[in-house]
């Protein structure tokens, strides 16, 4: 470890024996003498010699890699100089995705502090929460943001140190504090196993947790799928809906572009189906990142307003049915690119590409990970059984202090929470999370297979598949749907949607119970949570 002055984190790090098997890659980050995972992206840009290259744009503002460099630097030597901030403090950021979000992300890594970046619609009970976890040194907000902190802030009696910014700029009041420093001067040596980011887990199953991610970690992670399966050129231009506070997003629209040196936008307004496929033609996007549900709903709009220069289509964040898969191949023409990562993981391990799609099945592992399908008593299952997924990467879950940890990494491997099956070939098929299998009268239904029949369904948006008690059955499989604009509920409806299952599954598979619902419940990065639907039984 550097000489890190806050070693608050440092200390909450999981015991070794707790801690999940390395793989190093080719390139071991992790045995470097010294890294910093932003000055490292900036240097590779840098060799390159494309500095030159629009980076961050916005509808009203860009900057080029070198600009951004510029600001980056000032900002950092703002921290470390004038705020005395040192590193290993935890610096809380609030903002949607922006210019000045992403500037004050690398900052803050830049300067040796750690990034806690939350997502921008919580509300102050939330909020305190990982402040009390995370006891931040300062908070960075968007202005339009501030209310919730502010009410958290005070609640907890914090008199913790607040800077406020817009969508493209940094603070006046910031900015004139940082004209006058030299920022080609500025720098912050990190080693490897120091801390860069505090990652909440989206709380798909209660209580988030707070996953930690080191430089090493994150620059590993670059050199795995986007390296092998992404392949982005520095022609590209990247867009997405998922957060910069959500994994996904930090390495989907902000991190992984920096690796392979091309431009990201972002928008003022959130983005919705229709103006999603609008400003992706105007912007010239060729590859874009956002959840299986939105892809959906973009569908019917890319249709009838194709975008010529879209290439990649990323999926990632929850399961994608194979009804929305083809619905969007049908639509854009563009098979999607599929993948599952955890926030515990940093991003993706297991992932469709080019050249490597097989119907049904979500991908290959990772070049740079292993995964296997393991039994309950830890055991390697036979192909094509259903088991738990175990990984082992050049990334690997360390959560600050928490006693769950025990549940994520068992004899080495990072035990996901979901259920697979894996072919001869080596393809993934997802199954369902693991608690998230419902048995009903001895027979194992998976819930993502009856809510793809569902979906295939014309009059069907969206729906979710739980288990609910039955005396006589043990569960018995109830489906959530939300039914498209113009139509409502009936009982002949209902029967058509529970004859339209059996006809794709066997009978045992149907939902003996359908409710219509207005929306489902989903976490801040759109993934859906199953347990308060479970909480309605």
């Amino acid at each position: 470890m550097s000489a890190q002055i806050d070693q608050f984190v440092h200390q909450l790090l999981p015991a070794e024996h707790l801690r999940a098997d390395y793989l190093h890659l080719e390139e071991d980050f992790h045995k470097w003498k010294s890294l910093n995972v932003v000055q490292a992206l900036f240097a590779r840009v840098k060799e390159r010699e494309l500095m030159q290259r629009p980076f961050l744009i916005s509808p009203h503002h860009s900057l080029t890699y070198e600009q951004a460099h510029e600001q980056v630097q000032s900002l950092s030597a703002y921290l470390i100089h004038d705020l005395k901030l040192v590193a290993g403090n935890r610096v809380l950021l609030r903002g949607a995705n922006s210019i000045a979000l992403a500037i004050a992300w690398l900052a803050v890594v830049n300067s040796g502090l750690v990034a806690v970046c939350t997502m921008p619609l919580l509300r102050a009970k939330e909020l305190k929460e990982i402040m009390l976890k995370s006891k931040p040194a300062l908070c960075l907000c968007q202005n339009e943001l501030v209310d919730e902190l502010n009410l958290a802030r005070k609640e907890l009696g914090l008199s913790t140190l607040q800077i406020n910014f817009d969508m493209d700029h940094l603070s006046g009041d910031l900015k004139s504090r940082t004209q006058d420093l030299n920022p080609t001067q500025f720098f912050i040596a990190t080693q490897p196993s120091d801390i860069a980011l505090l990652a909440f887990t989206s709380g798909t199953t209660g209580e988030p947790k707070a996953a930690i991610h080191t430089h090493a970690d994150m620059l590993s992670a670059c050199f795995a799928w986007p390296k092998h399966v992404l392949q982005a050129r520095e022609t590209d231009v990247v867009m997405g809906s998922p957060p910069l506070a959500f994994t996904f997003g930090l390495g989907g629209l902000l991190v992984f572009p920096m690796y392979a040196a091309c431009a990201v936008y972002y928008h003022d307004q959130p983005y919705r189906p229709q103006s999603m496929v609008e400003i992706m033609g105007k912007v010239g996007c060729t590859i874009c990142y956002t959840a299986p549900t939105f892809y959906r709903q973009m569908a019917a709009v890319i249709k009838e307003h194709p975008v010529s220069t879209l290439r990649i289509s990323v999926s990632a964040g929850e399961a994608l049915p194979e009804a929305s898969r083809t619905l969007w191949r049908q639509a854009s023409g563009l098979e999607m690119v599929d993948g599952i990562g955890s926030t515990e993981m940093f991003h993706i391990f297991i992932s469709s590409g080019p050249g490597v799609f097989k119907p049904g099945a979500l991908g290959k592992v990772v070049p740079g990970y292993q995964a296997c399908i393991l039994d309950e008593a830890g055991k390697e299952v036979p192909r094509n059984t259903i088991g738990r997924l175990a990984v082992k990467g050049p990334t690997a879950c360390k959560y600050m202090d928490d006693v769950r940890q025990s549940k994520y990494v068992q004899n080495g491997w990072n035990i996901t929470g979901d259920l697979f099956t894996q072919d001869e070939d080596g393809y993934f098929f997802y199954q369902a999370r693991d608690d998230d299998m419902i048995i009903t009268a001895g027979y194992n239904v998976s819930s993502p297979e009856v809510e793809d029949s569902l979906l295939s369904h014309p009059l069907v948006l969206e729906c979710a598949v739980v288990g609910q008690k039955d005396v006589e059955r043990g569960m018995v499989v109830k489906a959530f749907c939300v039914l498209k604009e113009g139509h409502a509920p009936n009982p002949a409806l209902i029967q058509e949607l529970q004859d339209h299952v059996k006809t794709h599954l066997a009978p045992y598979k149907y939902p003996r119970i359908i409710e219509c619902v207005d929306q489902l419940p989903r976490t801040q990065t759109g993934k859906l949570q199953r347990f308060k639907l479970k909480q309605l039984d």
